[in-house]
């Protein structure tokens, strides 16, 4: 995922189905345009446990907009002539129960989706049979660490990520106001591991500023809830200007 660039990546996690139903593509095709690095496809979800109030919000449109899995896929079909940038699913696991893991891991691989990230699938699990099923379709799949996770933890779920690892800035809900500086030690610390994978920061970064920052100490960084809020009452012909100019100020 990362053979062409290894540093200042950056990773724009989109809610499939807003600010419209038929937003998506029109969302991710103006990320790419504008100079994103990676998209990350959140799966709305009733009962998000790790998203913020603007992504929950987000989501709750979205699935009000009739907004499903099986919608979504239909949506993606061909999606690959268009957009070259590696793409991940985040979506919790309910859903994707429902729809069948199996069932769900195969229409991603066949969509063209690279990845996941599931954040309430423990790992105990994935080990025990999820991870298998992943593998068998060739996707990538995503742990998220924080720090509170001690070091031994931390390996373990490096060996087991492929494409990257996802630090949590901190032990809290997406879109809070990340104050980097505070967690500068955790930082050093899983560079100093020199894991196996690479490292995004995720959680309150929204700007340039703290862009830059994360990248002092990772491969690149995520922003969700600050590009969430800039197509908040935005019709689907303004989101190409409005994501260029987002993504600008960012990078």
């Amino acid at each position: 995922m990362f053979e062409k660039k290894n540093k200042n990546i950056l990773s724009v996690y989109c809610t499939a189905g807003f600010p419209s139903l038929n937003s998506t593509l029109i969302v991710m095709k103006s990320l790419q345009a504008a100079g994103a690095d990676m998209i990350e496809l959140g799966i709305p979800y009733s009962d998000p446990l790790a998203d913020g109030p603007v992504i929950q919000s987000s989501g709750s449109i979205a699935l009000a907009n009739g907004m499903t899995i099986a919608h979504l896929f239909n949506q993606l079909k061909n999606f690959r002539n268009e957009i070259s940038l590696p793409v991940l699913f985040m979506g919790y696991m309910n859903p994707v129960m429902q729809y069948g893991f199996e069932n769900f891991c195969r229409d991603a691989a066949e969509a063209g989706i690279d990845g996941l990230i599931l954040p309430d699938l423990p790992m105990f699990e994935f080990k025990k049979e999820f991870g298998n099923i992943v593998r068998k379709y060739n996707l990538d799949f995503v742990f998220l660490v924080t720090p509170e996770t001690d070091e031994a933890r931390i390996r373990s779920l490096d060996q087991l990520s492929s494409g990257f690892l996802y630090a949590v800035s901190s032990s809290s809900t997406t879109g809070q106001i990340a104050t980097l500086g505070e967690q500068e030690a955790y930082f050093e610390r899983l560079k100093n591991l020199k894991l196996q994978n690479p490292v995004l920061i995720g959680f309150g970064i929204r700007d340039r500023t703290s862009f830059l920052k994360a990248c002092t100490y990772a491969n690149g960084a995520i922003i969700g809830t600050a590009y969430i809020k800039a197509l908040e009452n935005t019709t689907d012909p303004e989101i190409p200007a409005t994501t260029m100019e987002f993504i600008n100020a960012v990078k």
